[in-house]
């Protein structure tokens, strides 16, 4: 009996225990099963599309910004500005090659030289007004580089008016308030304080117009294309030849507009400098044919000049009387 009693209290616990268990364990099912019912395969299935909505969203809107006039582009930005970039030499150098075309190279300029223009400051028809002083002339050469003369009615255009040489050999009838006149030709520079106007004549050309004590007289004056008997010379440069070349016109009756000489590639003008020769630099021309134009748009064509270095070289043709 003792065993028996002993066993009935062990029985009824263990039911009790195993009935909480029992109750413990569906709670722990309840709440597994809960779970998987919250983070299980229907759950993924519903999450999925969202999740791959959203991707999809974020993958397809810099495609519709891109598409669309109002959005800003984000992404074809960066890819734009290095194009951008990479494109701006060669727009410049397009712009460089337009300037360069635009712009003519000194053979189109000789090549255009006869529709360029023939006359400089000094015009025909026009008439100045300036001052007249007077200067020891020497021998009667200077900047135009005639050399020696005895002709003394010669006169020194101012710096401004003198042009890089434009109004050497130039004829100029001057006139003083007083009424008197002379004629003279242009054979030197009268530097500054010359001003625009201003003329410094020979000693004996001053004192056709007044006194040589006055020193200085207000005067007007104008180009004139005078009477000669004389024809036009040529005249290559100390030191020149076939490879180098400075070639001058002497004793034309209008002012020289432009010298030019036969080339492979026709008539090229050459440039005109400060001591009244025209230069080849580099030889073109040396020897060839020489064709002068005057401030009239009058051509001379002079041939069988030979390159002979500070020759004075007749032609036998002159300008017509303006």
């Amino acid at each position: 009996m003792a065993t028996s009693s002993h066993r009935s209290p062990t029985s009824s616990s263990g039911r009790r225990r195993m009935a909480l268990g029992v109750a413990v364990a569906a709670v722990a099912v309840a709440l597994v099963t809960a779970l998987i019912g919250a983070f299980g395969p229907d759950h993924e299935s519903a999450s999925g599309p969202v999740g791959a909505t959203a991707v999809a969203e974020a993958r397809t809107t810099p495609t519709a910004s891109a598409s669309t006039p109002s959005a800003k582009p984000t992404t074809a930005s960066p890819s734009a500005s290095p194009s951008s970039r990479r494109s701006s030499p060669a727009a410049a150098a397009s712009s460089a090659a337009s300037r360069a075309a635009a712009t003519p190279t000194a053979e189109q300029a000789r090549k255009a030289s006869g529709s360029a223009p023939l006359g400089g400051r000094i015009k025909p028809g026009a008439s100045y007004t300036g001052v007249a002083t007077f200067y020891d002339v020497g021998n009667g050469d200077g900047a135009c580089l005639y050399g020696p003369t005895s002709d003394t009615m010669t006169a020194a255009m101012n710096t401004t008016d003198y042009e890089t040489a434009k109004a050497c050999g130039a004829y100029i009838l001057v006139r003083a308030a007083s009424g008197a006149s002379v004629t003279v030709r242009i054979t030197n520079e009268c530097p500054l304080p010359c001003a625009p106007g201003q003329l410094d004549l020979s000693p004996q050309a001053f004192a056709k117009l007044a006194a040589p004590v006055t020193g200085r007289i207000p005067i007007t004056w104008s180009l004139v294309s005078p009477s000669t008997s004389d024809t036009i010379s040529i005249r290559y440069k100390t030191g020149s030849s076939r490879y180098w070349c400075a070639i001058q016109a002497i004793g034309h009756r209008n002012p020289l507009a432009r010298l030019e000489v036969r080339t492979g590639s026709g008539w090229t003008e050459l440039a005109r400098t400060g001591y009244n020769y025209f230069l080849s630099e580099h030889g073109n021309g040396c020897g060839a044919a020489i064709r002068l134009t005057d401030i009239y748009g009058e051509r001379l064509e002079v041939t069988g000049i030979g390159v002979r270095p500070d020759v004075v070289q007749r032609t036998g043709v002159q300008f017509a009387r303006h």
